[in-house]
């Protein structure tokens, strides 16, 4: 009887063992794909400054060569 409740507290540590391996690897999936979607939203936004900045310059040439 010892043998089989032994056997069977070793099944149930086994199968958390499992639980917990995969949760710690969702977890750090998880915590992989927020890290890209920040890199890339930082990439989107630095792009966006940059065509504002380039339009912006263009607008400010084009009002300079006008005064002159």
């Amino acid at each position: 009887m010892a043998n089989q409740q032994n056997k069977g507290n070793q099944d149930n540590q086994v199968a958390e063992g499992i639980k917990n391996t995969a949760g710690a690897a969702f977890h750090a999936a998880h915590n992989a794909l927020e890290t890209t979607e920040d890199a890339a939203m930082n990439a989107v936004d630095a792009t966006a400054n940059a065509v504002n900045n380039t339009a912006e310059n263009a607008r400010n040439m084009m009002r300079n060569n006008n005064e002159q």
